[in-house]
């Protein structure tokens, strides 16, 4: 275990600086089906460079290791938030973007650019509640007044200690612990708290940042993930694989069915199966607070972004081999990491999808 935990401090400490060089495989360096690959594999050799995202971070990774070690193309994602993530893949200075907050049709209409899904992952509340080893349970309301700030709460509230009975809570103060940049674990995460909170929906509403009405503010995973660490009593959201990778002590939360659920691949995957993508416009769909007796009611889907009429039909035919791959090959790893994987019908409907993106001849890049 302390092995593990030494090689995911090492991979956070990657992501502190941006690199557009082709030096490792993924290193977040910030924070059988149709459309077949022999047809439209890029050669051999090469680099690909996309940022954007947080929550996918660890995924990625793992799936451009693969890639490399197949194909031999370096695949270099800088993990610095789904907002940083559009900006580059409109600026064209990524080969793609990626994001947890899925854009509108008239805004990838306005950006010349194509979207599609890449995996499904929950969004998890961890604690740092000295002593107490036990489950501690929460429901949507009193989450969204903690993140609202509304009463100076302590653990032992007897609001909270209601919805634990027999647990000894600490006598601590509650301090929320948020995303401080733009962040698609934010939107997930403030797109839940509107769906139980009608005061958090009018008053702050649902985005990639906020106003935060109290607590602290921290950079990507590892920001809330040092200050959860730091200051007794805190809560604070984070991506599943980072917080389960740290030995984070995670929250049990109630469901739109009045259930208590812990977060893992089960739950999370008891959310997804309600996803109903044949309705998906530009395959815009939010996940959050599902019905249903064993769904987690935090799941977000993070999803790619390309150019859609590309300058260099090439490289992005590369982006799209290697998540064509990635469906293939990576469904494993993305189940080991506690991400739900695509089904291979919406991953076809991806590849259909891919018949829109056209280079400057006019021909579709993948065929």
């Amino acid at each position: 275990m302390k092995t593990k935990f030494l090689k995911m401090l090492t991979a956070i400490a990657a992501m502190a600086v941006v690199s557009c060089g082709g030096g490792g495989s993924t290193a977040a360096k910030t924070e059988g089906s149709t459309g077949s690959a022999s047809r439209s594999a890029p050669t051999s050799g090469g680099s690909l460079h996309g940022a954007g995202a947080t929550l996918p971070a660890p995924l990625y990774s793992q799936w451009a290791d693969a890639y490399r070690s197949s194909r031999g193309v370096e695949v270099n994602y800088a993990a610095i938030g789904s907002g940083g993530g559009i900006r580059q893949i409109q600026s064209r200075t990524v080969d793609f973007g990626a994001t947890d907050n899925p854009l509108k049709t008239e805004e990838l209409e306005k950006g010349g650019l194509a979207q599609f899904p890449a995996a499904m992952g929950g969004v998890v509340l961890a604690v740092n509640l000295p002593d107490f080893s036990g489950e501690i349970k929460l429901d949507g309301p009193t989450v969204a007044d903690i993140f609202l700030g509304k009463e100076k709460k302590k653990w032992n509230d007897s609001r909270i200690a209601g919805m634990n009975p027999g647990a000894k809570l600490p006598d601590l103060a509650v301090t929320p612990v948020y995303r401080s940049e733009s962040s698609g674990t934010s939107f997930i995460f403030t797109t839940y708290l509107s769906e139980v909170s009608p005061t958090w929906k009018s008053n702050i509403g649902a985005d990639m940042a906020v106003q935060w009405p109290a607590g602290v503010g921290g950079k990507g995973n590892a920001g809330v993930a040092g200050f959860i660490k730091q200051i007794p009593g805190a809560i604070g959201y984070v991506e599943y694989s980072f917080a389960s990778s740290n030995s984070l002590p995670m929250v049990t939360l109630k469901n739109a069915a009045g259930q208590f659920v812990r977060p893992n691949s089960e739950s999370f995957t008891a959310a997804a199966a309600n996803a109903n993508w044949d309705a998906a416009k530009d395959f815009y769909l939010i996940l959050t607070n599902q019905p249903g007796d064993g769904s987690w009611p935090i799941v977000g889907v993070t999803f790619i972004l390309v150019a859609r009429q590309p300058q260099d039909p090439a490289r992005v035919r590369q982006v799209l081999d290697f998540f064509d791959y990635a469906f293939k090959n990576g469904q494993d790893a993305a189940s080991r990491l506690g991400y739900v994987p695509l089904p291979s019908k919406v991953t076809d409907k991806i590849r259909q999808s891919w018949a829109a993106i056209k280079g400057p001849d006019g021909r579709p890049v993948w065929m």
